[in-house]
């Protein structure tokens, strides 16, 4: 008997010690190293300073990733926090995480105009951020993929004769990461937010300006700000994860937008996760392999 509870007590403290080992490195994962310059203003909407976070790790690679601070087109600024993106930090990747202002104030066409803004912004100060302006990355989901998507897609020079020279720069992207993204509003096909009255999902009514609700102006507003309808032979790599079970933004909306790409001969990587609805809990694990592949293809 006493020889067992000395063995007990042994492999009892021995998976104590393993689980402070495992506590440890999972702590030391997630606060890696790095310094954080909060609240830079990239421009304003209707007298509202808009914001960016920079983060830089301590071992920078020289690319760049916005990380588009967005659910539901809402953003706050203190929803980002740097160790949901240790994986990002840990290749090197230096991170802008764009806030926006938030609908229904701004309307979805001004918060898509304003996350260009933020490119070309960043873009401009390259130097100052350590990064090269070519090695251009976007993250994001839900409303915030498909922010990260309209950039992917509609992404492009500036204005040459603009005054801001901020606004002559190109808001091209060079790799588009995103989770369940809404790719096509004029379609939503099974989502819960589909009327089938062929207006605006029912939770945006208000979202996409006072003309949306009107459905010949809404054919146009919403086709404009669909990235399935701008996807041409000049998009950057993207990598989507979606879960099969979404009702909010079902899986169909990335498969098309697959599809559409693959028409062009544009690479899609899309990872389904079985039965995961809008979120699931090892996102943490897709936001890695994210973070791998950008490593990848921002070389």
């Amino acid at each position: 008997m006493r020889r067992f509870i000395r063995w007990f007590l042994r492999l009892l403290l021995a998976l104590i010690v393993l689980a402070m080992l495992l506590l440890g490195a999972g702590w030391w994962w997630f606060h890696p190293a790095f310094t954080v310059t909060p609240g830079v203003v990239y421009t304003t909407r209707n007298g509202h300073e808009l914001t960016l976070d920079v983060v830089k790790p301590a071992n920078p690679s020289g690319s760049g990733i916005l990380v588009m601070v967005s659910g539901r087109w809402k953003s706050d600024p203190k929803k980002f926090q740097a160790w949901m993106a240790a994986s990002f930090l840990r290749q090197g990747h230096t991170l802008f995480a764009v806030s926006h202002l938030s609908q229904p104030e701004a309307s979805v066409q001004e918060i898509v105009e304003d996350v260009h803004r933020a490119a070309r912004f960043v873009r401009h100060h390259a130097k100052d951020y350590d990064i090269d302006p070519a090695r251009l990355g976007v993250f994001g989901g839900s409303s915030g993929g498909h922010l990260s998507l309209m950039l992917a897609t509609r992404g492009g020079p500036g204005d040459p004769n603009a005054a801001d020279p901020v606004d002559r720069e190109s808001s091209a992207v060079q790799a588009a990461t995103v989770f369940y993204p809404v790719t096509d509003l004029i379609n939503l096909g099974p989502s819960t937010e589909n009327l089938h009255d062929g207006g605006p999902p029912k939770s945006f009514r208000k979202s996409f300006g006072p003309t949306a609700g009107d459905v010949e102006a809404w054919k146009t507003i919403g086709r404009q700000v669909s990235p399935i309808f701008h996807v041409t032979k000049s998009l950057p790599p993207v990598f989507i994860a979606h879960g099969d079970a979404d009702t909010l933004v079902p899986l169909e909306q990335s498969t098309r937008f697959k599809e559409a790409a693959a028409k062009l001969g544009r690479e899609v990587l899309l990872t389904v996760r079985p039965g995961e609805k809008h979120g699931w809990p090892t996102m943490i694990w897709d936001a890695h392999l994210f973070a791998n592949w950008l490593a990848e293809k921002l070389r």
